[in-house]
């Protein structure tokens, strides 16, 4: 018998299957890490590993610069710190909230995150081969993300997106 919800899928727009993609790429890597992390805090992770970046690091001292004339700046800024120490406080990462890089806070992954991080990865790949993501498919996902990137990018560049 088949699944009652397959019928439902074989209707969906494109931007309902690509959620229910990551919907289930994110259940897999949950079920199978090591650790318990809530979804935000896996990407959370992987953000503080391209803010180590040097360029990103000198983008987000720019961005903080402009943005402490704003208002609602401590506000964001203590809600960001606070998700960050929840990482820190397992192990994950570091945060220094006195660097001296121009930033009001930094964070570093420790050995325990990189090796949270690399597990993370490796049960992505395991998924892609789960549910059978070929070369074919990797060309037509990397030509959808060229294409869609942008949208994503301008807006948080507006937005001065930093935290």
């Amino acid at each position: 018998m088949t699944h009652p919800h397959l019928k439902a899928i074989e209707n969906m727009p494109a931007s309902s299957l690509i959620g229910i993609v990551e919907e289930s790429k994110m259940t897999y890597v949950r079920e199978k890490l090591s650790i318990h992390l809530h979804e935000s805090q896996v990407k959370l992770l992987k953000q503080v590993k391209k803010h180590e970046k040097p360029h990103h690091k000198k983008i987000r001292v720019k961005q903080f610069e402009k943005a402490k004339k704003d208002d609602l700046f401590n506000l964001h800024l203590g809600l960001y710190l606070k998700k960050y120490e929840k990482l820190a406080k397992i192990g994950l990462i570091e945060v220094d909230k006195q660097p001296n890089n121009g930033l009001e806070y930094d964070c570093t992954l420790t050995p325990k995150g990189i090796e949270i991080l690399d597990e993370i990865i490796n049960l992505e790949k395991e998924w892609e081969d789960i549910v059978g993501i070929g070369d074919d498919d990797r060309e037509v996902l990397k030509t959808l993300a060229i294409n869609s990137f942008e949208i994503s990018y301008n807006h948080k560049k507006k937005q001065g997106f930093i935290f």
